[in-house]
């Protein structure tokens, strides 16, 4: 997924249709420099460093913690601007924003070192996907009040095919005269969590709602994508954001869910609740009334706008301060939140926040507890990864990227 969403939808395909190499595939691409087989099982997006309607490549890394890899000659040209990308089944998908119309997904694995390409196939518009099982399910939301069914369609990952599809009622969640938008969706058990804001998705206020101070998570069955229940919370506002994920999922089964507090009306935050975290127990379908985290007062003034779980109920979390907030605002401070200890911690060793352009919110980690890596993108033009240790609440500098900004981090085995 790209740094910035610029909280747009993206086009994915169904017709699966196994395509050539790009030029910028062949065995005539030019030899890095710096790292002479460019090769690896870490992958990297970069936008190259052009003012509009430039693609993304894709580099391939041994190592996170150093060295220098340049887009210049280098790696691997993605088909059209806008490109979000998952990681499932040991494969990688680069997926086209068709800004409307329908949009190339391109597949890889890593062959020895290199991306390889397995499939180029097309589809709708979505608004959310995720891994649900061996499949990406893809959710096509509406936001016209007008429009009452959404579309979901199941894309086998071994088949590289669909392999269902179906609509779903969004005005059945709610049931109270505005529309579920799901800010995300995640498999948790066997059944499907569809977290979402109410919104009046009409009279020039889209996403303006009158119901800024609750949560809700739709719950659906897998694979046929039935609503069994809609579990719901007055003690915080909706959880995630727009094409955000605000669930986590920790060994023990349980599922933490982050809500930024940046609900609106006509345009201003209305959410009177304080951003928080709060939980639904391993094996129930209800938010435990036991367990609330206020965000805001555990970190001295910050919300959260992302987070990424790396094991051991820690998440590593893109935040902003409170007054800085907004319903697209990604935040650039970057904090350790222990969701059982209820702690937040600041990490020292980033830029200052006013040297930096822009953080990455598709981001890896190993899941060790205590590790992630992060993509930093400055405004004097230069971008790195930095190495979190979660454990000291510090970064390190590591790779140095060259002629982009870094979009994404992830990894193949």
């Amino acid at each position: 997924m790209k740094t910035k969403f610029t909280k747009a939808f993206i086009a994915i395909a169904f017709a699966a249709v196994l395509s050539s190499c790009t030029k910028s595939e062949s065995n005539d691409t030019p030899v890095d420099p710096v790292n002479p087989e460019n090769k690896g099982n870490f992958i990297l997006a970069v936008t190259p460093a052009a003012s509009t309607g430039v693609a993304d490549y894709l580099l391939t890394t041994t190592d996170l913690d150093g060295g220098v890899k340049s887009i210049i000659g280098n790696g691997v040209e993605q088909d059209g601007t806008y490109r979000y990308y998952v990681t499932h089944n040991n494969k990688f998908f680069s997926m086209l924003y068709g800004q409307g119309n329908p949009g190339a997904v391109t597949t890889y694995d890593v062959k020895e070192g290199k991306l390889n390409k397995l499939s180029n196939f097309q589809t709708e518009t979505v608004q959310a996907f995720a891994p649900v099982n061996d499949d990406l399910l893809l959710v096509k939301i509406p936001r016209n009040i007008a429009t009452p069914l959404a579309n979901w369609y199941r894309v086998n990952t071994n088949t590289l095919l669909i392999s269902g599809q179906g609509t779903m009622d969004v005005h059945a969640p709610s049931n109270n005269g505005e529309t579920a938008f799901f800010s995300w969706i995640k498999q948790v058990g066997n059944k499907v969590y569809a977290p979402y804001f109410s919104i009046k998705a009409c009279c020039n206020d889209a996403f303006g709602t009158d119901y800024p101070d609750q949560a809700w998570i739709a719950v659906y069955s897998y694979p046929d994508m039935k609503l069994e229940k809609v579990i719901q919370d007055d003690r915080t506002s909706f959880i995630g954001r727009y094409f955000t994920d605000g669930l986590g999922l920790v060994e023990n089964g349980d599922v933490y869910a982050f809500s930024s507090s940046v609900a609106t009306k006509g345009g201003a935050l209305t959410s009177t609740k304080p951003a928080a975290i709060t939980r639904i127990k391993a094996g129930t379908t209800e938010f435990d009334k036991d367990y609330i985290m206020d965000v805001e007062a555990a970190s001295n003034g910050y919300v959260i706008t992302n987070w990424l779980y790396i094991g051991n109920n820690n998440f590593v979390v893109n935040a902003t301060l409170k007054a800085q907030r907004g319903a697209f605002v990604d935040g650039t401070k970057i904090g350790v939140v222990n969701v059982v200890d209820k702690t937040f911690k600041l990490v020292s060793g980033f830029p200052e926040v006013s040297e930096i352009k822009t953080v990455t919110v598709n981001n890896y980690t190993p899941k060790d507890g205590k590790t992630a890596y992060i993509g930093v993108n400055l405004k004097d033009g230069s971008s790195y990864v930095y190495k979190v240790d979660a454990s000291s609440a510090s970064a390190s500098r590591g790779l140095k990227v060259e002629g982009g900004v870094i979009t994404a981090i992830q990894h193949l085995q």
